[in-house]
């Protein structure tokens, strides 16, 4: 069973995601907390699997939380993914770089929610299109950022199944829409990506994308 906690400022939100990640399979939510502050206290004597983390709440916004959470607690120990209305790029690079391990939109449904929560849950990464956009728009237009031979080389180790699918994800595609496109399995998708960033030695999908772009795959 993934025990979730919601982290959110707004009743009505919080409310409405219990109701629909309890009718999940595997799933429920053991704690819901109205700011960040109660979070971290709850964090003292419950363990939890994966968090819902709101990006703007009074007191401590949801970076400084999730950046609270990280000192004691490890990505592999505790997944977290912020869900918000805001999906500006600079949010969404504070929020990768407090150590969130996905960044979606309060949009998205539950089907999709589920979906991230399982995968952030077995290790990998949640990015909704928006966000892997916006990752994508810091990454081209960062001043630190040119074209890197080293990434290129790394990708060459990649075989063409992979590069293809590491293209998808860096279009914003989540792993049942490649599934879709490209005629395969989920399960095919999630472990092409797995081989992929075991061989260029990233953990999360932000990463990926990031290094992805720095190599110059592009989406077709």
């Amino acid at each position: 069973m993934i025990r979730v906690m919601l982290v959110d400022d707004q009743e009505m939100i919080r409310v409405g995601l219990t109701t629909i990640i309890n009718a999940m399979e595997g799933v429920e939510v053991v704690a819901d907390e109205p700011d960040g502050l109660a979070a971290l206290k709850t964090l003292e004597t419950l363990h939890v699997d994966v968090i819902l983390m709101d990006l703007h709440m009074p007191g401590i916004d949801g970076v400084e939380t999730t950046r609270r959470i990280r000192r004691k607690l490890t990505p592999q120990a505790t997944k977290i993914i912020v869900l918000t209305t805001f999906d500006q790029d600079e949010n969404v690079i504070m929020a990768l770089k407090a150590g969130a391990n996905g960044f979606l939109s309060k949009g998205v449904g539950p089907s999709e929610l589920a979906s991230c929560i399982a995968e952030v849950d077995q290790g990998g990464g949640a990015l909704s299109a928006n966000a892997a956009a916006a990752l994508i728009h810091h990454v081209a237009h960062g001043d630190e950022i040119i074209a890197d031979p080293h990434a290129h080389r790394l990708f060459g180790t990649l075989t063409e199944r992979e590069r293809e699918i590491v293209r998808e994800a860096v279009a914003g595609l989540d792993n049942s829409e490649i599934a879709d496109r490209l005629f395969i399995s989920q399960f095919t998708v999630k472990t092409h990506l797995n081989r992929a960033m075991m061989k260029l030695d990233v953990h999360d999908r932000a990463s990926l994308i990031t290094l992805a772009y720095k190599a110059g795959i592009r989406p077709e």
